[in-house]
């Protein structure tokens, strides 16, 4: 980006409030991406819930494949919460006004949650290869304090490399009209209405950036690098088709992920292409959620066995009750 031009200081402005321009300004667009958000987040809501419901309430799900798979459901429904309801109030109200506050909350929290999804993924494939390539030492390697001491990694990576980022991006002074080209408070669309110089902070926050994803995406390479290595070294063809069948979910919801993130964020200037990064944002925060439940799911004999057991307990635990 280039520096932006001096503003007289009677034209900065401390900016109490933003105004966000949403997807489309078509009031008949507005109340049908309403209606299709709402059944989409709902949706969202409930298979990611359900996923947490399941790998709670049956011991057959307390294995630490399913243990990040519950957190990893978890922050999907903080991350689709921290965009989505306040998306379906302006959609309704045909108002984009923000607060700053609600604003850079917003901001810090997409990502925040984000960067612990991105390491956390990468966590999941090598939970995966100690699984296929090392099953005798997994249950002594993968215990529930390792486990959970992953996860809280995660976070803890997250939470010491984005605070700063955050502090020197709210302490620059906002100016111009207020209005961000996006239907949340995105870093980009922010960072066109700051009067000061932000090559400086661009080139930081793109440095972050590429060290989260590089590191994720080397892991998770080299987890599944040797994977397939060990899978196409199995004797029996069967062995093999149940092998790539447990990770074929986990290798879409990561180049999912992973690419949208290489798109939007792996670029030393953010700013300029806004209608792009606009576009893989709403699938990012919208679609994405939704899928991951069934790409997990879908094909997951287990889970099915699971809530078919749950279903037939539930069923015979209302009998009992109305028949006392």
């Amino acid at each position: 980006m280039e520096a932006s031009a001096p503003i007289p200081a009677a034209n900065r402005s401390s900016a109490l409030e933003f105004v966000l321009l949403g997807v489309t300004d078509k009031r008949d667009l507005q109340l049908l991406l309403f209606g299709v958000l709402l059944v989409t987040y709902t949706l969202t809501l409930l298979g990611n819930l359900l996923i947490v419901a399941l790998t709670l309430a049956d011991r057959r799900l307390h294995t630490p494949m399913y243990f990040f798979l519950r957190h990893f459901s978890l922050l999907e429904v903080g991350f689709t919460s921290t965009v989505s309801p306040q998306m379906l109030a302006h959609l309704l109200a045909a108002r984009g006004a923000i607060s700053r506050h609600r604003c850079f909350a917003q901001m810090i929290l997409y990502f925040t949650l984000g960067a612990v999804e991105t390491l956390l993924l990468a966590v999941m494939s090598t939970d995966r290869f100690l699984a296929i390539c090392w099953p005798l030492r997994y249950p002594a390697l993968m215990t529930p304090r390792v486990c959970s001491s992953l996860v809280l990694g995660c976070w803890t990576a997250s939470l010491l490399a984005l605070p700063g980022l955050f502090a020197w991006m709210l302490s620059l002074p906002f100016c111009g009209p207020r209005v961000l080209n996006h239907f949340f408070c995105d870093s980009s669309p922010l960072l066109e209405l700051i009067c000061a110089d932000t090559r400086l902070l661009q080139l930081v926050a793109f440095l972050v950036a590429v060290c989260t994803l590089l590191i994720a995406t080397l892991i998770t390479t080299l987890s599944y690098g040797c994977i397939i290595s060990t899978i196409l070294r199995l004797p029996a063809a069967g062995g093999r088709s149940k092998a790539f069948s447990t990770c074929s979910s986990h290798i879409l919801v990561v180049s999912l992920t992973y690419g949208s993130c290489i798109v939007m964020y792996l670029n030393p200037t953010q700013t300029g292409r806004l209608g792009l990064n606009k576009g893989i944002a709403f699938f990012n925060t919208t679609v994405s959620p939704l899928l991951n439940p069934f790409i997990y799911c879908l094909r997951n004999q287990l889970v099915h066995t699971v809530c078919r057991d749950l279903l037939l307990r539930g069923r015979a635990l209302s009998s009992k009750i109305f028949r006392a």
